[in-house]
C-alpha cells in the first residue's frame, strides 16, 4: 500500500513540476529580445516596479527610480499605458550578431488595452550586455510622436 501511495505521489510531483507558467516569456532566455520583454512585462503585466529595474542599467535605473512608480513611469517616460499587454519582439530586423555582440537595438510590439480600448504600438529600446547580462540602456524616442 505504502509503494503504491509513493508511485501517486511521484507521479502527482512530476505532472505539477512539469507545468510551466503559461506567461512567461518564450524563446532563449539570455538575450536581449528576451530581457526586454521582460523588463516591459514586469512593467505593465506584473506593475512590479523593482523587477523591471533589475533588468536595466544603473544610470536607467535611477532615471526610474525618479518617478516613483511603474504606471508613472510608464505614462510619462515611455509615453504608453495599458491594462494588460502582448508584448513581441520584432524579428523583421534582427542579426545574428547581436546576440554575440556588446549592444543591441531591440524592437518591440505592443498589443493590449486601456480602459477598454485596443492600443497598438511599437517602441525601440537600446540594451547592453554586462558580464552575460543584457540590460535595457535606454528606450528610445518614438520617431512618430508629437
Amino acid at each position: 500500500m505504502k509503494k503504491i501511495l509513493f508511485i501517486c505521489a511521484l507521479l502527482s510531483g512530476v505532472l505539477l513540476f512539469g507545468c510551466g507558467s503559461e506567461d512567461s516569456p518564450k524563446g532563449e532566455k539570455n538575450t536581449p529580445g528576451n530581457t526586454a520583454t521582460l523588463y516591459f512585462d514586469a512593467l505593465y503585466n506584473q506593475k512590479d516596479f523593482d523587477l523591471a529595474m533589475q533588468y536595466a542599467t544603473p544610470k536607467m535605473a535611477r532615471i526610474m527610480k525618479s518617478y516613483g512608480t511603474a504606471s508613472q513611469f510608464a505614462r510619462n517616460l515611455i509615453n504608453m499605458q495599458y491594462d494588460e499587454v502582448v508584448i513581441e519582439v520584432d524579428m523583421t530586423n534582427m542579426s545574428l550578431r547581436e546576440q554575440y555582440g556588446d549592444k543591441a537595438n531591440i524592437n518591440l510590439i505592443f498589443t493590449g488595452y486601456f480602459n477598454g480600448k485596443k492600443i497598438d504600438d511599437m517602441r525601440s529600446v537600446r540594451m547592453i550586455r554586462k558580464k552575460s547580462n543584457w540590460y535595457i540602456e535606454k528606450i528610445n524616442p518614438d520617431p512618430f510622436a508629437r
